[in-house]
């Protein structure tokens, strides 16, 4: 990451994401989020929606993954930057075990874990936290850079 001053305006969104993918995100195996719409790049808050997918419990990928981790829910955990988002193009392989056939490809990068989860409501849609929401989190980034 760079030193430079964060941007000023309308410069971060929300990304709500059921768990267990948001733990998955957060222990640096999962870097490809799947949407069905375009995202563009930049800096997104990580939330972990309310809704936790049970069946994907299941896969061994997941379990290995978030071994010990608290599966935190309806609070924004960290924060990300998106650096590309693409689809596979058809007949090629996936360009990540995490990429859903026809989705839309999230490629993330430079997450970083908030120490507190925040409670938060978040959206499918990407959505604009508050200024009291951004304060919060920077302040428990104090030397986040983008």
């Amino acid at each position: 990451m760079s030193t430079a001053t964060l941007p000023q305006g309308d410069w971060l969104r929300g990304i709500s994401i059921k768990q267990p993918y948001t733990a998955c995100i957060l222990a640096g195996a999962k870097t490809v989020e799947n949407r069905p719409n375009r995202w563009r790049p930049g800096w997104v808050l990580l939330h972990a929606s309310k809704t936790v997918d049970q069946p994907a419990l299941r896969i061994p990928l997941i379990g290995r993954t978030i071994r010990g981790r608290e599966l935190v829910t309806g609070v924004v955990v960290g924060v990300a930057r998106i650096t590309d988002c693409h689809q596979d193009p058809e007949g090629s392989p996936p360009c990540s075990q995490w990429a859903h056939p026809d989705a839309w490809h999230l490629m993330l990068a430079d997450v970083q874990e908030l120490p507190l989860p925040i409670p938060a409501r978040g959206q499918v849609v990407p959505w604009k936290p508050t200024p009291d929401l951004v304060a919060q989190v920077l302040q428990q980034l104090p030397d986040f850079r983008l």
